[in-house]
């Protein structure tokens, strides 16, 4: 990720960051999305066994 962050903002913004700085970038957007990411799995997994649950149960009936 460090030499993407680095080939990006060479190529968008045409500045030459070394790793000290890309990797600060990376460890902030890491805590900012991380806890949202990690969040939506959770729920998406929740969601995905509540509907197999159904399923599940539909077979009972």
């Amino acid at each position: 990720m460090i030499l993407e962050i680095k080939t990006y903002f060479l190529k968008e913004k045409d500045e030459d960051l070394g790793d000290l700085a890309a990797g600060l970038i990376l460890d902030f957007f890491l805590e900012k999305l991380a806890p949202h990411a990690y969040n939506q799995g959770v729920y998406d997994s929740y969601k995905y066994m509540s509907e197999r649950t159904e399923d599940l149960l539909g077979i009972l009936k």
